[in-house]
């Protein structure tokens, strides 16, 4: 009983550990996102970047390879329907741009505006490797349930591209694709999680001092 009070303590403190590393995370987030963006990371950036860069705001000039263009599976306030994968090449790399959701009414290039030449002010996102909840991606029946930097790349011979994407900001024109739907949330359960382990704790240690109680 001892053991498991000192068990659970320990799981109760790094709880409170990843509470306040969260609320850090947060408002790191926060405040990236009321800042003017920043030129989207060159090659020379790539090994350094990782989760503290998430939902920074880039901005980026280049052409779109809409030759190239993978549609991935979403559901957003709008409905069901796709993201638009689209590569942009800048005369020094290529980036993953997810221009925005479309509807299955859409999902034909022809039904929407194809822009060449563009700048993209949106949010970095890290890869998403894999697929989604009990779904692969399949790159060779071109299914995409999560927008997988390096599975996209490789499938559309892009070659080296950013490890990361971006999501395009809502644009000012209407029409398809919507950009601007990228939702921020995150999950701050650690101090119930805390209390309960702690909560056992204490039960442990007066499970111990019944235990002694009866003791002959």
């Amino acid at each position: 009983m001892l053991l498991a009070a000192a068990l659970f303590t320990w799981l109760g403190t790094w709880q409170i550990e990843r509470r306040a590393w969260k609320h850090a995370l947060i408002d790191q987030v926060e405040f990236g996102l009321r800042t003017a963006p920043v030129q989207a990371f060159g090659p020379g950036n790539w090994d350094h970047v990782d989760r503290r860069d998430a939902y920074r705001r880039l901005t980026v000039t280049g052409e779109f390879l809409h030759d190239r263009e993978t549609l991935v599976r979403a559901t957003t306030e709008l409905g069901s329907g796709y993201w638009v994968i689209t590569p942009l090449r800048t005369p020094a790399f290529t980036v993953l741009v997810n221009r925005g959701f479309v509807d299955p009414a859409h999902r034909d290039p022809a039904t929407r505006p194809a822009p060449g030449g563009a700048t993209v002010i949106g949010l970095l996102r890290l890869s998403e490797p894999g697929g989604g909840f009990l779904r692969s991606n399949n790159p060779a029946d071109n299914l995409w349930y999560s927008r997988d930097v390096p599975a996209i790349a490789a499938a559309r011979g892009l070659g080296q591209v950013a490890p990361y994407f971006i999501d395009s900001e809502a644009r000012d024109q209407a029409g398809y694709p919507v950009g601007g739907l990228t939702v921020i949330r995150f999950a701050d359960n650690h101090l119930v999680y805390a209390l309960t382990w702690f909560g056992m704790a204490v039960l442990s240690l007066v499970g111990f001092g019944l235990v002694l109680r009866r003791a002959p």
